[in-house]
Formats: C-alpha cells, sequence, structure tokens
C-alpha cells in the first residue's frame, strides 16, 4: 500500500469520527465513502453518502464550516506532516443502489 493510499485510509476513518463526534446531525445520517488525496497531499476530496438524500445541502454546508476545526484537529493528532485541504463531494453510491434495489423489487413482485 502506498503513502497516499494509507493516508486515504487514515483520513477516512478520522474524519468519520470526527464528523460523528462534532456536527450534530438529528435528522440525517453522514458516513465517509472514501477519500481520495492528491499525491503532493494538498487537496483530498472526499465522498460523503446522506440520508436521506434530502438533507445533503445541509450537511454539505456543515461540513464545509467544519473542516478548518477538523484539519487543525488531524493536525495535532496525526503523524502527518501535511493534512490536504477536504472537498467534500456528494457520493451517489448509495443512493444509485438503493434505487436499483427497489427495481429488482418491482421485477420480482411482477414475476411472482
Amino acid at each position: 500500500m502506498s503513502r497516499v493510499e494509507q493516508i486515504n485510509t487514515i483520513l477516512k476513518h478520522e474524519l468519520a469520527n470526527l464528523i460523528s463526534q462534532e456536527i450534530p446531525t438529528p435528522n440525517f445520517l453522514i458516513t465517509v465513502m472514501y477519500v481520495d488525496c492528491s499525491p503532493d497531499l494538498n487537496n483530498a476530496k472526499i465522498g460523503i453518502s446522506i440520508l436521506p438524500d434530502k438533507f445533503s445541502g445541509t450537511a454539505l454546508k456543515k461540513l464545509r464550516k467544519h473542516s478548518s476545526q477538523f484539519n487543525k484537529t488531524l493536525t495535532r493528532k496525526l503523524n502527518i506532516r501535511k493534512i490536504p485541504k477536504f472537498n467534500w463531494k456528494i457520493d451517489p453510491t448509495e443512493k444509485e443502489a438503493g434505487e436499483l434495489e427497489n427495481i429488482l423489487a418491482k421485477i420480482r413482485r411482477d414475476e411472482i
């Protein structure tokens, strides 16, 4: 596993913990799906899933607001010289999987 892949894994785990501890989400759930750091560690794309997805805008706003705080916390906690700038993205995988499951369920009902 390369250094960048190791950092991706560490950041994914640590960000998931920070989000659950620092961001109040009484109506929705935020899941960190992936972290993809650039080779120079200047930037990181962070794919998140929001359930229910109607709260995606609210979740992104909260995450962007807390980004600098997360960066400071991770700088103190981790032995990584440089914490990348976070670029939050909605990962559609969970939503698409749910839609696919609904379609398959409809097909099964029609066949039986």
